[in-house]
């Protein structure tokens, strides 16, 4: 595989149209294109937050930073028995990451220590969720409650999940046929500007709150 096969020309023209990427531990060097029918997707309102979740990220005081540790999110994502995220896919990535398109969110205890988080791809008001990990107890679920609210606040219309599993439907995903992905997808990447991310931390428990439906 060439370096061009996944330059970031090639991968925002790919998200833009309803594609991505994965890579194969078992076939190193083969990148496969992927878009499911139905589409994965995160309702901007109605994240689904357990009372039990909500109680451990006031308790934990537990912070969110974006694009703080870029590397270290896609090394915790990547951190397991099989995964998808190949050497080529970080190195992608990481270049897409360093002209403003690509982002993470980390999940940190008081002291820094970074706990959870989630990767993916900005492009006008779209958000393609790619990967999440924990390290600790909740770690991905207040990532992505904590982005999911970021985002709607400032006009995002569109989180991206890929593929439903039981854990995103646990906490309020959704699966819907690829035509109306697709023209949610057409309307939120419409204006192309790539999202710089403030370097401020927020806490996670008002920003769970004020998007969630507790349980």
């Amino acid at each position: 595989m060439s370096r061009d096969e996944l330059s970031p020309e090639v991968l925002l023209s790919a998200y833009a149209r309803g594609y991505f990427p994965m890579g194969s531990d078992d076939e190193p060097g083969v990148i496969r294109w992927y878009d499911p029918n139905p589409r994965g997707i995160m309702p901007m309102t109605g994240f689904h937050a357990s009372r039990s979740l909500v109680r451990h990220a006031r308790r934990g005081n537990f912070q969110l930073t974006l694009n703080s540790d870029f590397g270290g999110v896609v090394a915790g994502c990547a951190a397991r028995e099989n995964t998808w995220i190949t050497a080529e896919i970080v190195q992608a990535y990481t270049r897409l990451h360093a002209i403003g398109y690509a982002h993470s969110a980390e999940i940190r205890r008081p002291d820094g220590l970074l706990i959870g988080g989630l990767y993916g791809v900005a492009i006008g008001r779209a958000f393609f969720g790619e990967s999440m990990f924990s390290r600790e107890t909740g770690g991905s679920k207040m990532a992505l409650g904590a982005l999911v609210s970021l985002l709607s606040g400032i006009g995002f219309t569109l989180f991206d999940t890929q593929f439903l599993t039981s854990h995103l439907a646990s906490l309020g995903g959704l699966e819907i046929k690829r035509a109306d992905y697709k023209r949610l997808l057409a309307a939120a990447v419409s204006d192309p500007v790539p999202w710089q991310p403030p370097t401020e931390t927020y806490s996670v428990t008002p920003l769970m709150q004020r998007i969630s439906q507790t349980s």
